[in-house]
């Protein structure tokens, strides 16, 4: 007969000593991203408030009625449906708590009120890029002041937006700013600057800033960004800000801190709900350095070789891509 187990001198149950496991490492930072914070912070409390559908604006002023909702603060659009239904059980207490000479047949409360939530459709914007600077800068202008034109006969319908920034110098301006008219297109691009450095870091920091604002507005939702460039920068961000250093008493920049500006730049855009970015290559596959590649891959873009840039073809990919993103 086997002896049998010995009892544990204590009634509580024994367990074996923890050991903690260590901490987790904070979370890494991205350092030296050249856009504003600001916007990047943006752009994250926009992607906690919307969870709509695809394609659609939810808002409380225009578009069209979808549901009922609980009024936050003001009541603008009141949804008389829902707020007759919410009130209707309570009318027989109601009335009984009604003094004698009332005349009124329906009781309505704070409680029972119901605000409409509307839905619209949302448009898109596409922002050209254009590298405004070297010998093939009017050709690229052209180009790209063809295809706007081309894609604002058609964004009436679609509710699309056109935009044009060119760069060149020591930093890029709007030329054309988001804009479905073609009349004011034609007079903003009647004339357009050439020539000078490459500041494509500052180009894409105005095409961030441009975009937000477009979708803070309520108007747009996708954004794409249609970058006309071989990816080659010679004008730091720095050189761009207010307060730079004339250029007299500028020191050469150093190529791999450009190179490092202009992808750190570009992917900040992946974090931005609705922006998608599309690198039309127009390099010389002889002299390709493959930047322009490396700027789509590090946005999480499209990339695309175009060598001879003509106003069909950057229509035709910019239209493309937007149809792609729309049909997400």
């Amino acid at each position: 007969m086997r002896p049998p187990l010995p009892r544990p001198s204590s009634p509580f149950l024994v367990l074996p000593l923890l050991v903690p496991l260590p901490s987790p490492p904070p979370p890494l930072v991205r350092q030296g991203t050249p856009i504003d914070p600001e916007l990047l912070e943006f752009a994250k409390k926009q992607n906690r408030g919307k969870g709509g559908g695809r394609g659609l604006i939810f808002s409380q002023d225009r578009g069209r009625y979808i549901k009922p909702m609980l009024p936050r603060g003001k009541v603008t659009r009141l949804a008389v449906d829902a707020t007759m239904r919410a009130a209707a059980p309570y009318q027989k207490p109601r009335r009984g708590r009604a003094p004698d000479d009332n005349t009124r047949k329906v009781f309505i409360e704070n409680s029972d009120v119901r605000i409409k939530r509307m839905a619209r459709k949302a448009g898109s914007l596409i922002i050209f890029v254009c590298d405004a600077s070297g010998s093939m800068a009017l050709n690229r202008m052209n180009a790209a002041k063809g295809a706007a034109m081309s894609l604002l006969t058609e964004a009436y319908q679609s509710r699309d937006k056109i935009c044009i920034i060119p760069f060149q110098g020591d930093f890029a301006e709007v030329l054309l700013p988001p804009t479905r008219s073609i009349a004011m297109a034609r007079r903003r691009l009647e004339t357009m600057p050439c020539g000078g450095g490459s500041p494509l870091a500052h180009a894409l920091n105005v095409a961030v800033r441009t975009g937000l604002n477009a979708q803070k507005s309520g108007d747009v939702g996708k954004v794409v960004v249609v970058c006309i460039s071989d990816g080659r920068a010679n004008v730091p961000l720095a050189y761009a800000m207010e307060g730079a250093l004339p250029a007299e008493e500028r020191e050469k920049p150093d190529r791999k801190e450009l190179k490092e500006e202009v992808l750190k730049t570009a992917s900040s855009l992946r974090g931005l709900q609705g922006f998608n970015l599309v690198m039309l290559d127009t390099e010389n596959k002889f002299v390709s350095t493959g930047m322009a590649k490396e700027i789509a891959d590090a946005a999480g873009g499209k990339y695309h070789y175009i060598p001879k840039a003509s106003e069909s073809a950057i229509a035709s990919v910019a239209s493309g891509a937007l149809a792609d993103i729309k049909a997400q």
